[in-house]
């Protein structure tokens, strides 16, 4: 199983965001999931992380909760 950590920019208010991916993460992947961390950060950040790896950057890849889920599964 795996650990996935979101973390978000509180100024931005990417707070929804970074809870619809998790949403999404939880009711997708559920028990095959430790946990789904969120984790408050700054200056634009929107970063999904799996075990530590950075897996999705808001900055490059722009935000789509169907390619983040598509990276956690590759991940699983």
């Amino acid at each position: 199983m795996v650990t996935v950590e979101i973390e978000y920019c509180v100024p931005c208010g990417h707070l929804s965001r970074a809870e619809d991916v998790q949403h999404v993460l939880l009711t997708t992947f559920g028990e095959r999931l430790d946990s789904v961390t969120l984790s408050t950060g700054r200056d634009g950040v929107f970063v999904v992380r799996v075990d530590g790896e950075r897996i999705f950057d808001g900055a490059v890849d722009g935000y789509d909760v169907d390619e983040i889920a598509r990276r956690v599964r590759d991940r699983l």
